[in-house]
């Protein structure tokens, strides 16, 4: 048998892609991690990794031995993790963007702890597309039109969007007429949907607007402090905008939001049959999704 240690590095470098992320999982340097490949490696007389270039990539021989050692390895991890659970108890790891669980899932975990004492809920949130299966990740949310190979995707919620400013944003003061307002304002772009002022003024009729002066934020969040401290106008998407319309930090201008084409969906890989605490989480969610559906946010104008 080949040092335990050397193919818990190897397993970790081949999943991440890079010594340095792999090293930071583990809790261990970058060079330890290199070192424990190399070790591995040694042992079994054959490169694992090609690395030329910036990053490693597994050669043919590491693909091969990776597909066979990742279940034993898997295995493991999950027998351990149910021999320290307390009985009883059930884990479910769940990843969303970090937009949607800080506006809208987060606030309500208090309500799932409490009625569902049992199930300890992780959260994975990351901007990144996970794989279910690699990261032994049970749930996902995920944004767009409901198709991902290898996964089975529900409705979750309809994504509908709506410019959005603080209440005394100039552009829009004193009743001034929002067409025109709009094409006065600073606008702030979400950098993950680069395109979203020129397609919402095309679904419109209106005349894409100048992004010249704008600001660009990374995540949706971001986008919605900006809005929030005046320095211009954002679009807010359902369900994240809806906190801060119904306490009167934002208003919005053009009235109700509407849909933009795209969705939440709730994923799970096809092949991996759910536990019973995922099942109980995906009602939960479902019941959580419709309770949004139908509060619509309040937007003022």
């Amino acid at each position: 048998m080949p040092p335990f240690a050397a193919l818990r590095a190897f397993h970790a470098a081949a999943l991440h892609g890079r010594f340095r992320d792999a090293g930071e999982s583990l809790g261990i340097t970058e060079s330890a991690i290199s070192h424990q490949v190399r070790r591995l490696e040694d042992f079994l007389r054959t490169a694992l990794f090609d690395r030329s270039g910036n990053g490693v990539r597994l050669t043919a021989a590491g693909r091969q031995y990776l597909e066979q050692i990742d279940p034993a390895i898997r295995q493991i991890q999950g027998a351990t993790e149910a021999m320290l659970r307390p009985a009883g108890r059930g884990v479910v790891r769940l990843t969303l963007p970090p937009s949607l669980a800080a506006t809208w899932l987060i606030p309500k975990l208090g309500a799932f702890e409490r009625s569902h004492p049992t199930i300890d809920l992780q959260l994975v949130t990351t901007t990144r597309v996970v794989d279910l299966r690699r990261d032994q990740v049970d749930l996902a949310i995920r944004h767009g039109k409901g198709a991902w190979p290898g996964l089975d995707a529900a409705f979750l919620l309809e994504e509908a969007a709506m410019p959005v400013c603080a209440p005394d944003y100039p552009a829009f003061a004193g009743g001034a007429e929002p067409i025109a307002g709009f094409y006065r304002a600073r606008l702030i772009v979400t950098a993950s949907f680069p395109d979203e002022w020129e397609e919402w003024a095309r679904a419109r009729g209106m005349e894409p607007p100048s992004l010249a002066g704008a600001v660009t934020m990374d995540a949706q969040e971001q986008a919605l402090q900006v809005a929030e401290g005046g320095h211009g106008l954002a679009l807010g998407r359902r369900p994240m905008v809806d906190e801060r319309l119904a306490r009167g930090a934002l208003v919005a201008p053009f009235g109700d939001a509407e849909p933009t084409g795209a969705a939440y969906y709730l994923c799970r890989a096809g092949d991996t049959p759910p536990t019973a605490a995922s099942r109980r989480l995906e009602r939960w969610l479902t019941e959580l999704a419709d309770e949004t559906a139908h509060a619509p946010a309040r937007p003022a104008a």
